[in-house]
């Protein structure tokens, strides 16, 4: 459904021709270039443009966007009707308004833009302006109200409206006071209830209790806010950690230190069982827990892993929060491998294969020996195809064949045994299911092609990995045979 203002806009020439003059929102201009979209695959629709190149944009539908042409995006509005009023009576040039102008102070600063811009470029504005808002039926809210919420809209950017550029997907920056650090998000719930405990609220308790992702965020709120008396809230999250034996050994771990650190004998039965007997003495427990402290769960809040934050966004539900801290750490990263990997992986969790692909791919390019070159090439395989680029998976794995001359060319000594290891397995697993996919998509000669050197990879490796394939190898083998013949 279409927005009314926006409706009028596009029907109304007048209109349009006051909006595009002097206030700079041209739907004559509703264009972009390079190509865009949202991180999140929300609906992105160019509607305006202004006379420096930027853009502005319907955002999942009903708010606006605006994207500058030097690579900045944030939110300018939930709505276009009070993106127009933001525009036509908060315009471009009056640009020394203020969050701490009152009304009186606002309409002032406003008036003597306004007079400044009727001697440079517009002497008809007053009657412009008005025309505008009538002709759209603009409301006449109080000016404050107005600019708090031009003031308020950035600060929503993130995370449903950040735009990429949809070539190489690199996220248009957000200058720094519109960002809200991904720790406090995800921290907030766990603050609150943690509060909520130290003041004796038994719901509380009995929420943290029953929810293993609040008890997370409670731990991590803990660990950085340390005060006396929390001892009996440290012991009873701990008890709850040690009684539900979940895989999520960290907060375990993290419990355990919190309680051990105070060193009491009443502890040491439940701190044995939580360390598996690494703990077995009160004195012991100090020692213990100092050593843990110093070396992964320190006091320091900026000093912790941005990688915390995003595990626990995922756990709470954030994944589009989890999203954007992710890309924006992979546009800033150089060629640290370590680094590349972990971002790759991380955002294959959450099912961003193309970014995780990109991640992957200059991993994979800063490879120096032909068995690392091999171990990245088919895990960027894998995520080409997750990704559906069929194409550039099977490039991948000419690269993977390459690295371990699979293909006849002379490998480095690091892949000398590859073939009975288990990366011979990995490779062509990624073969097969490419081949899969391949038919799948009715790409014929990929999969032909594909299973050809799946079959001379099935020859090479192990008789182990071979039968460990057998299943999936049939799998392909009968699709491949299903298609149709190819003509001479």
């Amino acid at each position: 459904m279409t927005d009314r203002v926006l409706e009028l806009l596009r029907t109304r020439p007048d209109l349009a021709e006051l909006a595009a003059f002097p206030f700079d929102f041209d739907v004559g201009r509703a264009r972009h270039c390079p190509q865009v979209h949202l991180a999140s695959g929300a609906p992105l629709e160019p509607i305006a443009g202004d006379d420096t190149g930027g853009t502005y944009f319907l955002s999942g539908g009903t708010a606006v966007l605006h994207a500058s042409d030097d690579g900045y995006a944030s939110l300018l509005a939930d709505s276009v009707s009070e993106a127009l009023e933001i525009v036509v009576r908060l315009p471009w040039w009056c640009e020394t308004i203020t969050a701490e102008m009152d009304e009186e102070g606002l309409r002032a600063a406003i008036r003597a833009a306004d007079d400044q811009a009727r001697e440079d470029f517009a002497p008809d504005v007053d009657a412009q302006r008005a025309a505008l808002i009538h002709g759209l039926g603009l409301p006449d809210r109080p000016l404050v109200e107005l600019f708090a919420l031009s003031e308020s809209a950035p600060k929503r950017t993130e995370p449903d409206h950040v735009l990429l550029n949809s070539r190489y997907l690199l996220a248009y920056q957000l200058e720094e006071p519109f960002r809200q650090p991904l720790r406090d998000i995800v921290l907030g719930p766990g603050r609150e209830a943690l509060e909520r405990m130290r003041s004796g609220d038994l719901d509380a308790r009995e929420e943290v209790a029953g929810d293993p992702v609040l008890r997370a965020g409670v731990l991590r709120a803990a660990q950085f806010d340390r005060r006396d008396g929390d001892l009996p809230h440290l012991r009873f999250l701990l008890e709850q950690e040690n009684a539900a034996r979940t895989e999520r050994f960290e907060e375990r771990r993290l419990a355990a230190m919190l309680v051990a650190s105070h060193g009491q004998d009443r502890d040491v039965a439940l701190l044995r069982s939580a360390t598996y007997g690494q703990v077995t003495g009160s004195a012991g427990a100090v020692e213990w827990a100092r050593a843990e402290e110093a070396r992964r769960y320190g006091r320091d809040l900026a000093a912790e892993s941005e990688f915390t934050w995003i595990e626990l966004a995922h756990r709470q539900g954030r994944v589009e929060n989890a999203r954007v801290a992710l890309i924006r750490m992979l546009d800033d990263t150089g060629p640290y491998a370590d680094r590349l990997r972990e971002l790759s992986r991380a955002l294959e969790r959450i099912g961003d294969y193309p970014q995780a692909a990109r991640a992957q791919f200059f991993l994979l390019s800063i490879q120096d020996t032909g068995w690392d070159r091999a171990s990245e090439a088919y895990v960027l395989a894998r995520l080409e195809r997750c990704k559906g680029d069929l194409a550039a998976a099977g490039r991948a794995l000419e690269r993977a064949r390459a690295a371990v001359g699979a293909d006849g060319t002379t490998p480095d000594a690091t892949v000398r045994q590859w073939h009975r290891r288990g990366l011979g397995r990995m490779i062509t697993e990624q073969h097969l299911e490419l081949t899969l996919a391949a038919v799948e998509a009715g790409d014929a000669e990929l999969a032909r092609a594909t299973m050809a050197h799946g079959r001379c990879l099935l020859d090479t490796i192990g008789k182990n990995s071979a039968k460990a394939l057998a299943g999936l190898s049939r799998r392909a083998k009968w699709a491949v045979a299903g298609l149709p013949t190819p003509r001479a």
